[in-house]
Order: structure tokens, then C-alpha cells, then sequence
């Protein structure tokens, strides 16, 4: 299975759109979102949208407005299998509706709980309503096999984070494996060699992928593998509480962790913090996902960014350019994952060397 990887900038935020214009996140939300009901001064509205334009909020250089003309008028269905226990999959339509902003373009979504026949009841229903395309999202990275409702859609078919193994459809999903390098990589710049890893159930791509990294990074460092490092984690805060305990508990403890994704960060931080170790200082630790919580610890997680709002988007213009399933394998796109350095890691201490 080729794989064409696609280098992903770190996306620009709301939140840094309100630092820029001098005004709250919920404000740029209402301008972007032509939001009219609430009284914006016309300056206030204008100053946002310039900022907005000029930070490049909702762009990606991918997706060229001259395809997008092509879609002008059209609605796009988005099939998810869930929508409420992460916030990548709102990351991802938040993406494909902001490349479709300005293009006339309307998003329709639409969750199927992975069960067929409430797949086949979605799909039938937005095709009634006239979508031009359709946008098949996993909630996690992995391997799928296609219904034949899907692989007969009388409209082309996008994958975001998923795929098939015949890659007849274009899919995009994320470099998890440079995603953990990055991690790890970031540390080992720090000066630490003793990094641990808390990853996630190992039976999905991510957690394996990121390991993968994670080792990759430790190799071509020169730094030996300590199996005593790597701690199993189920994603929940509880267990990266548990795990940091374990690893903290042995006789030489890291001086660093590589928590799989932020909600084993914050059980990772709450365990250093009740055995009186102070982060960066004494311990680092790096997350994954940058979710929003991230922002808002003491200190800010430093994580890896996922980049579903890129992979909306990217999907978007895909679909833009009309094509159907391919007869030969189509590359599987990998977008790149982003460091977003914060607080929570930092150089070695000398007194730990």
C-alpha cells in the first residue's frame, strides 16, 4: 500500500484569531459563523475577518478556490461513526466546513454507530437530499471494509482516517508513526535519555503506530530500548495515572514520559504531582491529540497536534475534483502531525543526569 504524506502547518485556531483582533474566542465565533442576530460593530466584524484572513484561519493550500467553484451550490454528506466521545470527528467537519466557507457549500452530517443498517439509512437519505459526495469518517485510525452501498454510490466517496485494503478510494489519514517520533524526538532534544511511553490498546493503528515512532526516534538517537519504559495505557486519565505510578516506582524512574494521547497526560501529571515531583522541572511530560484541556493545565501540555480539521478539508477537495473509485490502488494519504510546544516539557535538569 503506497502512502503519499502531506506536511500539515500548525493549523490556525480561533483562539489565536481573538489574541490577534483583541477580542474573545465566542466573538470570532459569531463573525465567522455570520452569526447576525448578536449586535457586532460593523469595525469589530471587520477587524476579525481580516485577522482571520490574514493568519489564514480556515485555510489549507491544498484546497484551491477555483475547484471549489466546481461544488458552489452543492451540500456534501459526511458519514460518521460517532460524534460524541472525541472531538476529532467535530474537528474534521469543523475543517470541511470551513474549506467549503465562502463557497456556497453546505455540510450534512450524518452518524451511524458502525451499524449497517443505519449506514444504508443515512447514505439513502443524504443522497435524497441531493449530496454531491460523500465523506466516510472512523473515529480511530484503521482499516475498514467498505459496504456495497458504499462502493456503489452513484456520487464519488472520500476515507478520512480510515481505508481500505484495495485503496480504491482516495483516503487521508494521520502520520501517527512520525507523530511518535516527533514526541520522542522532541525530549531527546532536551537532553533526556531515560524516556518512557504510556501507550493506548495496542490492538489500533494509533497506539501501534506511535510506538513505532516512539522506538524509531530512540534507535536513530543511539539510545537503548528499556522495556520497563513502556507502560500500557487504555487512553482514560486513570490509566495514565496508574502507569505513571509504575514507572516512577522503578529503581532508575524516567525523566520523561510520552503519554499516547492528552487524557493519560493529565492522570500522568495528577500521579507526578501527588508524589511531590514538579513538571518540567523534574519530570517532562509530552501528550497527543492537542486537545483543547491541553491548554488549560498547569503547566500547558506540550502534545502533538491531530490534524482532522486538515483532513476535513482535504476531503473537501478531493470530493471537489469529481473522481470515482479507481481500478488501481490510490496512495493513501498521510498528513503530517505538529509538535505544539508548551510548558510541560523542557530541558534536563543537570542535578538528573
Amino acid at each position: 500500500m503506497k502512502e503519499r504524506k502531506v506536511k500539515n502547518p500548525r493549523r490556525v485556531t480561533m483562539a489565536d484569531v481573538a489574541r490577534a483582533a483583541g477580542c474573545s474566542q465566542a466573538t470570532v465565533s459569531l463573525v465567522l459563523n455570520h452569526v447576525t442576530e448578536v449586535r457586532i460593530s460593523s469595525e469589530l466584524r471587520q477587524r476579525v475577518i481580516e485577522t482571520a484572513r490574514e493568519l489564514g484561519y480556515g485555510q489549507a493550500s491544498f484546497v484551491k478556490s477555483l475547484v471549489l467553484q466546481e461544488l458552489r451550490g452543492a451540500c456534501i454528506g459526511f458519514v460518521v461513526d460517532q460524534l460524541a466521545t472525541t472531538p476529532e470527528a467535530v474537528n474534521a467537519i469543523d475543517g470541511a466546513r470551513q474549506a467549503s466557507w465562502g463557497h456556497d457549500i453546505n455540510v450534512l452530517v450524518g452518524q451511524t454507530l458502525d451499524h449497517s443498517d443505519r449506514e444504508n439509512i443515512v447514505v439513502e437519505r443524504l443522497l435524497r437530499a441531493g449530496a454531491e459526495g460523500i465523506v466516510l469518517m472512523s473515529i480511530f485510525s484503521r482499516r475498514i471494509s467498505l459496504s456495497e452501498t458504499m462502493r456503489r454510490l452513484p456520487v464519488p466517496l472520500v476515507l478520512l482516517n480510515c481505508y481500505t485494503d484495495d485503496c480504491q478510494f482516495p483516503s487521508v489519514v494521520p502520520d501517527e508513526v512520525v507523530g511518535g517520533m516527533r514526541a520522542t524526538r522532541a525530549l531527546i532534544d532536551y537532553g533526556h535519555e531515560r524516556i518512557a511511553t504510556i501507550t493506548g490498546e495496542m490492538f489500533m493503528d494509533a497506539a501501534s503506530d506511535r510506538l513505532t515512532g516512539y522506538r524509531m526516534a530512540l534507535k536513530r538517537s543511539g539510545i537503548a530500548e528499556c522495556p520497563y519504559y513502556i507502560a500500557q495505557g487504555n487512553w482514560t486519565p486513570s490509566s495514565g495515572y496508574e502507569a505513571t505510578a509504575a514507572l516512577m516506582s522503578i529503581k532508575t524512574p524516567p525523566t520523561a514520559i510520552f503519554c499516547q494521547n492528552d487524557k493519560m497526560a493529565i492522570g500522568c501529571l495528577n500521579a507526578l504531582l501527588d508524589r511531590g515531583l514538579r513538571v518540567p522541572e523534574d519530570v517532562s511530560v509530552i501528550g497527543y491529540d492537542d486537545d483543547e484541556l491541553a491548554r488549560h493545565l498547569r503547566p500547558q501540555l506540550t502534545t502533538v497536534d491531530l490534524p482532522h480539521r486538515s483532513m476535513g478539508a482535504w476531503a473537501i477537495a478531493q470530493l471537489a475534483r469529481g473522481k470515482h473509485k479507481s481500478h488501481n490502488p490510490i496512495e493513501v494519504t498521510k498528513m503530517e502531525c505538529a509538535l505544539v510546544s508548551r510548558g510541560s516539557a523542557s530541558w534536563l535538569s543537570a542535578t538528573l543526569r
